[in-house]
């Protein structure tokens, strides 16, 4: 297959890149369903954007930089912040509906970190209804085709330019290339790396991983984010909107404890703050169940019902009306700030390759805001189809394909032979060793004996893998997964040895100040790692 435009991705990043080049002919390869496997329509609390008179554009900007610990991109951020309300507008043009005010306006919410009221929302469902709507509005394009359930292996990258990708058909077990004069990576996360985590299954880190093995530059891996507040033991989100709407946090005495770690801002501190906060409870035994409580009894009962309906009907899905008593919860691995380098066409350093959406770092610094990732998705997933087209109308359609027989022979062969053997290690052991390990090492508090002893961990699985059986195509799946993750779990724990201070989601208890020698990012590609400095911004 040919075409001018390859997506990896189908979620709302990778469907927003390929509405706006679909004056080309675009194919969108989804691991999973399209619109049904990514985060976006997981996503609950919002969508930035300045819509307020009384707001404005250096606000939002000032509150993400402050809120990423003044080691963002500021190009790139200033892009978020300048474009949001635009693609916002583009969302309602592809059908997305928004909660309204009285008097038409579209209603905006507080979220942590934010200076202001900025938050847009559809319920507590803002992520499903935008990605309902960028699903119908692609359905209508004649251009885009969508391929569901294949899974990209490796990059067709040849002199330093990327020619497509050779897939996995996860029903069949055949491998396939592509070929596209541009490719866009929008493969969302990897909060698969953790056993507690509100990434569906699909999130395992493949984008990182595949742009890594061709040289393309990463950046600040070591910034993962544990969202607050998930269901305990589940990992399902509790939307940020529960505690803009006023929930408060309190420990097994009743203790409303943000008063210790953020006597200004309390619940509405930033995602790092409370998480950290909420860890520290339960370590020290004012937890209760393994969490804290969250509750909003105390609002209205119609609040609850209209604003976080989400969260009820999850909740009295396991017999707790959150409308007569609180929640437990705790810390669950997130977003990843870190991830592909790009510059503000949405470039890697690899000719031909794009990136947009989550797989992408430089955006959110050390912590990303709620309610900026849904804004980052339409604002960069443009931008990105945008390059992407142009990139097509430079150089041409695609005439003379790489070739790729070797490649996928040596794909074959890597896993013929660990088919039918009789005696090896199962993959799905070594995932949950893997798991196990970045949870206990290299979450939300680390230090160097413990992250030293997570990378002897990952070498061994390395070698473990060499000897893994495997049986029918869905292992063959999970063995290319497990590819992934352990290259993406070496990255963040490689770039969390690095950085030796405490910065945003990277908490270390041997340096726990934040250090100016610090303030910069982490650049990692198969060449090592190296120190930026991040450009002068005043707090």
């Amino acid at each position: 297959m040919i075409t001018d435009v390859l997506v990896i991705g189908g979620g709302g990043a990778g469907a927003r890149c390929a509405i706006e080049c679909s004056d080309k002919r675009v194919v969108v390869a989804v691991k999973g369903l399209f619109g049904k496997s990514g985060c976006t329509v997981m996503a609950e609390g919002g969508y930035n954007a300045v819509l307020d008179p009384r707001d404005d554009f250096e606000k939002h900007f000032r509150d993400t930089i402050k809120g990423g610990c003044y080691i963002n991109n500021p190009k790139l951020v200033k892009i978020l912040v300048e474009n949001a309300p635009k693609e916002l507008k583009n969302l309602e043009r592809f059908g997305a509906l928004f909660d309204r005010r009285e008097d038409g306006s579209i209603a905006q919410r507080p979220f942590g970190g934010q200076s202001f009221n900025r938050t847009c929302y559809s319920g507590d469902r803002t992520g499903h209804e935008i990605m309902t709507s960028l699903m119908e509005y692609t359905s209508k394009l004649e251009n885009v085709t969508v391929l569901e359930d294949v899974m990209a292996v490796k990059l067709i990258v040849k002199d330093n330019r990327c020619y497509g990708a050779i897939f996995l058909d996860l029903v069949e077990g055949r491998l396939f290339p592509v070929y596209a004069t541009s490719t866009v990576l929008a493969t969302g996360g990897a909060g698969q790396l953790y056993p507690i985590t509100t990434n569906p299954l699909q999130k395992v880190g493949d984008g990182f991983a595949l742009a890594y093995w061709e040289g393309v530059e990463l950046i600040d891996m070591e910034m993962v984010q544990f969202h607050p507040t998930g269901m305990v033991n589940s990992g399902i989100l509790v939307t940020e909107a529960v505690r803009g709407e006023g929930g408060i946090l309190y420990n097994r005495y009743g203790e409303r404890f943000m008063v210790r770690y953020d006597r200004e801002r309390m619940e509405l501190s930033t995602r790092d703050v409370v998480a950290r906060a909420i860890y520290r409870e339960i370590k020290e035994g004012r937890g209760i169940r393994g969490g804290v409580y969250l509750d909003v009894s105390h609002l209205d009962d119609e609040v609850i019902e209209e604003r976080l309906e989400t969260t009820l009907r999850q909740f009295l899905d396991i017999g707790i009306d959150i409308r007569r008593e609180p929640m437990i919860v705790a810390p669950t691995a997130h977003h990843f700030m870190g991830g592909v380098r790009i510059n503000e066409r949405c470039e890697t350093n690899i000719e031909g390759l794009f990136a947009c959406g989550e797989v992408t770092g430089g955006i959110h610094g050390a912590n990303r805001l709620g309610g900026n990732a849904l804004a980052d998705t339409q604002v960069f997933g443009a931008i990105a189809g945008r390059s992407a087209g142009e990139f097509v109308e430079e150089m041409g359609t695609l005439r003379d394909p790489v070739d790729v027989g070797g490649m996928i022979n040596r794909i074959k062969s890597e896993v013929r032979e660990k088919i039918g053997r009789e005696k090896g290690y199962s993959i799905h052991t070594l995932i949950g060793e893997l798991k196990s390990t970045m949870w206990d090492e290299v979450s939300i508090v680390r230090e160097e004996r413990g992250l030293r002893s997570a990378l002897s961990k990952i070498e061994l699985l390395k070698e473990h893998l060499k000897k893994v059986k495997l049986r029918g195509v869905f292992e063959v799946q999970k063995y290319f997964e497990f590819k992934s993750m352990l290259t993406v779990a070496e990255l963040v724990t490689r770039c969390a040895l690095e950085r030796r201070e405490s910065r945003g989601a990277h908490y270390r208890s041997d340096y726990p100040e934040t250090r100016e020698e610090w303030r910069g990012n982490l650049v990692v590609s198969r060449d090592g790692i190296r120190f930026i400095r991040s450009p002068s911004i005043e707090g």
